[in-house]
């Protein structure tokens, strides 16, 4: 299948700041939170949003497929006002009226279709940051034979922009214009490759294992810690594509118990290779991203390519043995 255009991608991207609009209002509402089986928060925003992006898929690439982290039958166990308030929220946005079964339909779409490329959607990625007035992201982003091809990340609350920043790749580069429209800027990552001026993103809330392992893998690798800035969801991709980051570490955990979600990452792993930088496996190894909805792996290394394996090797050496790495050639 061949690189998509912008001017094929334009209605996901436009369907993207409808979202991040839709997420605005919400936020501005204080609509109440609730908690899936994993105890991760969901808001009438995660499940408006999906219904926006999977409206635009159906109409515009009906025989894709799509893995989107929300379902209709979990929006129907949503209190009905709440249901109600979102359906309005959506229909005011289009300028129609939606009723509940279209907006279950358009949650759903997609979902178990085979096809050549499946769009990948994670309406809210960072709800915490989302619920607390932190960062957040709209993300969507495509699979091509089991590869991240294309991402848009809609980011309505931005380091970089006041009013937020759109990033999207585009024939085979990656750019970003302000979230209200503006000229394309292109994107590439960091030259920088001294350790101590190393920029680290992370991710706002970190387990207490993976903290202590990041902190031994930075002294190890000599980087500074008080270098580090903390982000909630794919943001941090973003971030790393547009030079303002150079690294960033995302586990480890086990992906037995607590594996990676393939939403959490596809978007951002597709901007960050387009803007010329790397996304691997903790072991410098490619990561699989064909086995459905979780990574088999314990986690993922982003960054701008000039200090992968000295990552890689920082890693190994301070958590090689614990985390089943394999000894290879570098």
């Amino acid at each position: 299948m061949e690189q998509p255009s912008v001017r094929e991608l334009q209605p996901i991207i436009d369907a993207v700041r409808l979202a991040c609009e839709l997420c605005r209002r919400v936020q501005s509402s204080e609509a109440g939170v609730t908690r899936k089986s994993d105890a991760s928060p969901v808001t009438i925003a995660d499940y408006g949003a999906q219904a926006l992006l999977c409206r635009a898929i159906r109409r515009h690439f009906p025989e894709d497929g799509v893995i989107a982290e929300e379902g209709g039958e979990a929006f129907l166990s949503v209190p009905q006002a709440e249901r109600e308030q979102i359906l309005r929220l959506v229909g005011r946005l289009l300028g129609e009226q939606v009723g509940e079964e279209d907006f279950v339909r358009w949650l759903d779409h997609g979902r178990g279709v085979r096809s050549d490329r499946v769009w990948v959607i994670d309406p809210i990625d960072g709800t915490e940051g989302f619920v607390h007035g932190r960062a957040y992201a709209v993300c969507v982003g495509t699979l091509v034979e089991g590869e991240p091809r294309d991402g848009i990340i809609g980011a309505p609350v931005s380091p970089l922009d006041e009013g937020g920043t759109l990033f999207y790749t585009d024939g085979g580069g990656a750019w970003s214009e302000l979230l209200a429209g503006g000229e394309p800027r292109p994107l590439h990552v960091s030259d920088r490759a001294d350790p101590p001026s190393l920029r680290i993103v992370e991710s706002y809330v970190m387990g207490r294992r993976s903290r202590e392992i990041a902190d031994r893998v930075y002294t190890e690798a000599g980087l500074d810690a008080r270098r580090i800035k903390r982000y909630d969801g794919m943001v941090k991709y973003a971030l790393l594509a547009a030079g303002a980051a150079d690294l960033y570490v995302r586990g480890p955990r086990d992906p037995r118990k607590n594996p990676h979600k393939l939403w959490d990452h596809v978007a951002g792993t597709a901007l960050v290779r387009a803007a010329g930088g790397q996304v691997t496996g903790l072991d410098g190894r490619a990561v699989d991203f064909s086995q459905g909805t979780e990574l088999r792996t314990p986690g993922l290394l982003v960054s701008n390519g000039r200090v992968h394996m000295r990552l890689v090797e920082a890693m190994e050496r301070v958590a090689g043995e614990e985390w089943g790495f394999l000894a290879h050639p570098h």
